[in-house]
């Protein structure tokens, strides 16, 4: 189990962290992705999906680790949704004709290595949590 709590502290920091500033400034990780917010429509969708969502994954992480009964289901979210955007990623940068950067790579990484050490962490649990 501390394998699983240590990956749920790391990402409900991470994603907590990097949600808030993107949900306060969108324009800082449109920079970092090399997006480029053209209206009103464009700020309000960085800031939801960088911002809102992250910062609820990084909520519900830390709950999933200070309550025994979200520990799994925090394990789960982090291999099936942080792996689908590593996934996303990896197709997106493949099928693409033009360069990707470093942000796209350390991203990648960061997504694979979470969702790898929790799912390691989630086949080291039962259904049951003590």
């Amino acid at each position: 189990m501390m394998a699983g709590k240590l990956i749920l502290w790391v990402s409900a920091l991470v994603f907590t962290g990097y949600g808030m500033v993107s949900l306060v400034a969108p324009s800082v990780p449109a920079g970092y992705a090399g997006l480029v917010i053209s209206n009103g429509n464009a700020f309000a969708e960085i800031a939801a999906m960088y911002g809102g969502l992250q910062t609820g994954i990084g909520i519900f992480c830390l709950l999933a680790v200070s309550k025994t009964e979200f520990y799994r289901a925090g394990l789960v979210i982090l291999v099936l949704g942080i792996g689908a955007i590593a996934l996303g990623r990896l197709i997106g940068f493949l099928v693409t004709a033009e360069p990707v950067t470093m942000y796209t790579y350390g991203a990648f990484f960061y997504e694979c290595f979470t969702a790898i050490w929790a799912a390691y962490a989630f086949r080291q649990t039962s259904s049951r949590v003590k």
